[in-house]
């Protein structure tokens, strides 16, 4: 139990840096289009494919890692 709680913060900061990346690079630039005018209804009926698509379910499994891992940290501190 004493391990966990030493590694558990190292953990946290871990999957902390790989979800604002994983978030960071889904980042588009075509979003400010329908800000000026442009036509954003092309967007909506659009389906994530390959690198995307792994990118989108990384980064729900890291954050469903860092929930778990800081209730984890709730429950033994």
């Amino acid at each position: 139990m004493e391990t966990l709680k030493a590694i558990l913060p190292y953990a946290e900061l871990v999957l902390s840096l790989l979800l604002i990346i994983g978030i960071v690079l889904q980042q588009r630039g075509a979003g400010l289009g329908g800000a000026f005018g442009g036509d954003n209804f092309a967007s909506t009926f659009y389906k994530r494919r390959g690198a995307e698509k792994f990118l989108f379910n990384a980064t729900v499994v890291i954050a469903v890692l860092f929930v778990a891992s800081a209730i984890a940290g709730f429950l033994i501190g």
